[in-house]
């Protein structure tokens, strides 16, 4: 079965724009508990530490996160499709 390169890019950077704002509006509300969320996350002690979410920052980080997720998604599917060529000519299945 091949995968739509540009299709399944597409839907990468769909879904990482939604969970983009949806951290973002997590991290509007609850800033603290997210804070310390994303220190265990990472394995650092981010206590004295401080959000600073500004509406441009979000909106840069919603396209960047968004870019680099379909093109990875992109490369991703393009990496499939050649391995499940390879292995169709190949007999394994």
């Amino acid at each position: 079965m091949k995968i739509n390169p540009i299709s399944f890019g597409i839907a990468s950077a769909t879904a990482a724009a939604v969970f983009w704002l949806l951290c973002s509006a997590v991290v509007a509300m609850i800033p603290g508990p997210m804070m310390n969320m994303s220190g265990h996350m990472v394995h650092a002690n981010l206590e004295g530490a401080m959000w600073t979410l500004t509406f441009s920052g979000v909106i840069t980080g919603l396209v960047v996160w968004s870019l680099f997720s379909g093109l990875f998604g992109w490369v991703l599917a393009l990496i499939y499709n050649l391995l499940e060529a390879k292995n169709s000519t190949s007999g394994i299945s």
